[in-house]
């Protein structure tokens, strides 16, 4: 017989901020809250279509963007993975020039030899780790 859980808070017994939930297999558990996607973004030239904990997606000009998230990270050291869009003909987005900060991450669409700046449409960015 299914059942169904409806709850508005889960909360860890021994550390309010921690649940395991056992892995497949049944034999090792992992932290929910470390497994959980913190942020994410898509956007088209700069132009969030759609978003999770992202306040803006500024463009600075050619292939340079700089997504803001809402609810910073703990520290720069998370991981921001990101999603290639479409350009007219072969290009490369990547982690770029404003680099990652605890409330940004900057991202750069370049041509396919990486040699200019290329706008890019269709890109997404998700973002890993631990929120301050």
């Amino acid at each position: 017989m299914a059942s169904t859980l409806k709850i508005n808070t889960l909360t860890g017994v021994t550390t309010a901020g921690s649940i395991a939930v056992t892995g497949e297999g049944n034999s090792t558990t992992t932290n929910l809250q470390q497994g959980l996607c913190k942020a994410w973004c898509r956007f088209d030239d700069g132009s969030s279509s759609d978003s999770f904990n992202i306040t803006s997606v500024t463009d600075h000009g050619t292939g340079d963007y700089q997504v803001f998230i809402t609810n910073d990270m703990a520290n720069a050291t998370y991981i921001a993975t990101l999603m290639f869009g479409e350009v007219a003909g072969s290009g490369v987005l990547r982690i770029g020039n404003r680099d990652i900060a605890a409330g940004s991450v900057g991202c750069v669409g370049t041509n396919g030899d990486m040699s200019s700046g290329q706008d890019v449409n269709r890109c997404g960015i998700d973002v890993s780790g631990d929120l301050a």
